[in-house]
């Protein structure tokens, strides 16, 4: 079944736990002891409706607070697809968390309360989606009921966010704007009677008939070798296959190959899937490769098409999203985690901080703080095979890890 992954992003009180609850329980995907918890919970606080928030809110202090802190990641399915869903705080302090969230996400909702409008948070939210390339993204405009599920609101608030998306540089992202009340279940799995001049989708028909070409990043392919598979038994004494996941295209059996960094050209062989062959490995599949060449190739390795190289180099400037409290400074260094690969790396320059509310750059800082954004280049120890993030979200992004922790400390987009 298809797995479509959802972050969500909204200020506090927009609304995004509740949502995800609405979406849970009209799904029927709540268990009966986790309702049950609702409704004595809701009743306890005196509440005259259930409280949803609860069915995605783990911490004490979220619920205690009414606020998202931490990545929840909540699941539930349907007859057509699986659902995961990041739920993401949407408070400045806590960027660096909904950057997490959204990084492997192929879909997102912004969720804009219709009594405030579009916000300084808003544009925040939009940014993170621009810079991570997600390219469906629903703007839920929220708690409708409180404005008389207004029309003329609807369109005052739509207005106002398609003047923030003349100011993206993704120009590939489908903007869908969805009017809801997720407290009363208006538009987001049934369809909303209150609102019969909203003729467009709910916002579950929509994700039910997105396309995997729609939301799937399209690049060249890229087969970084994740192991080397030697059965070594009677059947397959001989066998040596290369396996791994097929990021970005396509790959077929007789496409000549170049294998990195030795640069060593062969072409593939057989193509198989456990037990099965296939002459063509789509995109996002995991597969093991053969070739026709007994060539070396190790785990780290990547195999590409001839022709169709990455760059291979020691250096690179990517926009990188820092998540430590230690500041990122000149001279600092890190390991570089990119795909299976690890490479040391040193900061050799902090061009400038991005406002990610779309104010503008700061040139005049030094270090990087939490939740900071900023174009960094590195120079690496030995050279790593990547391409653009704008052009290939898998093969244009990698870690940060610190080597004394061993923590991750931030996270960037090759430019």
């Amino acid at each position: 079944m298809e797995v479509l992954k959802i972050a969500t992003a909204g200020s506090v009180d927009d609304g995004k736990s509740t949502l995800i609850g609405r979406l849970l329980y009209d799904t029927k995907s709540l268990t009966d002891d986790k309702l049950e918890a609702i409704e004595k919970t809701s009743k306890q606080k005196g509440y005259d409706y259930l409280d949803f928030s609860l069915a995605t809110d783990g911490l004490v202090a979220e619920r205690e607070q009414g606020i998202t802190i931490d990545v929840a990641h909540i699941y539930f399915s349907t007859p057509n697809k699986s659902y995961i869903i990041a739920d993401t705080p949407g408070h400045v302090e806590y960027t660096r968390n909904m950057v997490t969230g959204a990084s492997t996400s192929q879909a997102a909702i912004i969720l804009i309360d219709a009594r405030k409008g579009v916000i300084e948070q808003t544009n925040r939210h939009f940014f993170i989606n621009n810079l991570l390339r997600i390219k469906d993204v629903i703007v839920a405009i929220n708690k409708m009921d409180l404005v008389d599920y207004s029309e003329e609101r609807y369109n005052e608030i739509k207005a106002d966010f398609e003047e923030l998306m003349s100011k993206r540089d993704y120009q590939d992202q489908k903007i869908t704007f969805i009017p809801v009340s997720a407290l009363k279940g208006d538009n987001v799995v049934n369809r909303s009677e209150k609102m019969a001049w909203y003729k467009g989708q709910t916002l579950l028909e929509h994700f039910e008939e997105l396309d995997r070409k729609d939301i799937y990043n399209v690049g060249t392919p890229r087969f970084p070798v994740q192991y080397v598979i030697r059965p070594k038994t009677e059947e397959f004494h001989d066998f040596r296959g290369f396996a791994g996941k097929v990021y970005g295209g396509e790959l077929s059996v007789g496409d000549e190959v170049v294998v990195l960094p030795s640069m060593t050209k062969s072409k593939i062989k057989e193509i198989y899937f456990y037990d099965k062959k296939y002459k063509t490995a789509t995109r996002r599949s995991s597969v093991t490769i053969t070739l026709e060449d007994e060539i070396n190739v190790s785990r780290g390795d990547m195999l590409v098409k001839v022709g169709d190289l990455p760059t291979i180099d020691k250096q690179f400037t990517a926009t990188v999203s820092w998540m430590d409290s230690q500041n990122l400074t000149v001279g600092s260094k890190y390991v570089v985690q990119h795909g299976v690969n690890k490479v040391l790396a040193k900061v050799e320059n902090i061009h400038h901080k991005i406002n990610p509310d779309y104010s503008g750059i700061d040139t005049t800082i030094t270090a990087l703080g939490m939740n900071d954004i900023a174009q960094v280049t590195f120079r690496l120890n030995k050279p790593i095979f990547y391409d653009s993030f704008k052009n290939h979200r898998t093969n244009g992004s990698f870690i940060l890890i610190d080597n004394q922790s061993n923590t991750t400390a931030g996270v960037g987009f090759i430019n």
